[in-house]
């Protein structure tokens, strides 16, 4: 085999890639072996013609399409592994010559990973914004934990009001005809949550239990229902019932129920500090993202589209990951949102271009300051996982070859140039 190299614009490459007469027919061979039984032939019994007969009725390319799947994998491989190349994407494969009594010839074009020219880095000027938390949003997390631990009661001997929770029956009429999916019994629906449509809510309000309620709307123009969209509708409506919620009152029996605290007093000191800590974290994250942010604006580097369509189909996957943690199919999502993996690939294009940009920019950061990152280094982040894991340390290296380890490496080194780039910024 071999491979012959053309760079070509934007950060892509194509390796011509040649396999010998031999290796091609070895391949040729193996395809008739596994077709041959699937071939009838006349004056032959079944998978029983010689491959010479076969050729000669159907042609020689009869065998083609496989002998080249069963060779492409293995030679791209030795191919892209020779060429030197980083490459970051999948090859489009492309066949040359195909041909019996000749070399397999085949070429794969490739992203690989671009060049990157720093701009400044160091020195970056960042005008942080003062943290503090007011009494105001203290409040706020106290109310917070006030209505998570409120509890409801019946009410029988008024009307309905603002915040209360409403059990109904409902059926919804567009033209006088029923719609589907218009229809509830025994709903139990917040009054002021805004969750039904228009004013739907708010005709409810003074209305008693036992009433029958004729509540007048129009659907949005933008409603997710196309035949609904934009059309008045008339919902009869039964109340059935009413509850309304009854809130703790906030006193030091409330703070040493729902904290390790005595009195209220500490309580809300202890949300304070807790809020406050909270929004360091968030400074310190917007910070580093807008100095790392400023950082890839003064570099300079030209990204194949081929390895942002690569990065958006790794999120795609990702993505439908986690949807399969939370008990939903990735075709379950396509099916309720309208999308397709295309059209969610093209979606995060913009999402994962910015992921490579701000990579590749902190990995060049890395390299140009020499960061190196020791044994220990690594040891330490392989302890961490295996505290996150429950796992004994040793454990964890056995699953970690040197591809694992190195990608470690690699983002504890870029770690390391955003904390470079921020503690040098002014």
């Amino acid at each position: 085999m071999s491979v012959q190299v053309e760079n070509l614009e934007k950060s892509m490459a194509k390796l011509t890639i040649e396999v010998s007469a031999e290796e091609f027919e070895a391949a040729m061979q193996k395809a008739y072996i596994k077709n041959k039984n699937r071939i009838q032939l006349q004056g032959f019994r079944k998978g029983k013609a010689p491959r010479v007969m076969i050729e000669k009725v159907y042609g020689a390319g009869i065998f083609y399409e496989d002998a080249a799947n069963m060779i492409i994998p293995d030679a791209y491989e030795a191919a892209a592994k020779e060429s030197g190349l980083e490459i970051v994407s999948q090859p489009e494969i492309d066949v040359v010559q195909i041909e019996k009594g000749k070399s397999f010839i085949f070429t794969a074009e490739v992203a690989v990973k671009p060049v990157v020219t720093l701009g400044e880095y160091k020195g970056l000027k960042y005008e942080a914004a003062a943290v503090e938390v007011t009494e105001e949003e203290v409040e706020a997390e106290l109310k917070k934990v006030q209505e998570q631990q409120s509890s409801t009661v019946t009410v029988d001997d008024r009307a309905v009001e603002q915040g209360d929770i409403v059990t109904i029956d409902y059926e919804g009429f567009v033209d006088g005809v029923a719609f589907e999916g218009g229809k509830g019994a025994d709903y139990d629906l917040t009054i002021g949550s805004h969750s039904f449509i228009d004013t739907f809510e708010d005709q409810l309000v003074g209305k008693n239990i036992g009433e029958d309620v004729e509540v007048n709307v129009t659907f949005p123009a933008e409603y997710h229902a196309e035949e609904l969209a934009g059309k008045p509708a008339l919902f009869k409506v039964a109340v059935k019932a009413i509850k309304t919620k009854v809130l703790p009152e906030l006193d030091d029996e409330f703070a040493s129920e729902v904290s390790d605290f005595e009195t209220l007093e500490e309580y809300r000191a202890d949300l304070k500090a807790k809020a406050l800590e909270r929004k360091e974290k968030e400074a310190k994250t917007a910070k580093e993202n807008a100095l790392v942010e400023k950082t890839v604006e003064n570099a300079t580097m030209e990204i194949a589209d081929a390895m942002v369509v690569s990065q958006a189909r790794n999120m795609v996957n990702d993505f439908a990951q986690r949807l399969q943690m939370q008990g939903m199919s990735i075709d379950q999502y396509m099916q309720y949102t309208g999308m397709t993996k295309d059209t969610m690939v093209e979606q995060m294009k913009p999402q994962a271009l910015k992921r490579i940009q701000s990579r590749l920019v902190l990995e060049a950061v890395a390299e140009a300051e020499n960061i190196q990152i020791d044994d220990e280094a690594v040891e330490a982040e392989l302890q961490k996982m295996a505290d996150a894991y429950k796992m004994e340390l040793d454990k964890v290296k056995e699953y970690m070859g040197e591809a694992e380890l190195d990608s470690i490496r690699k983002d504890l080194a870029v770690q390391k140039a955003v904390e470079l780039i921020v503690d040098s910024a002014e």
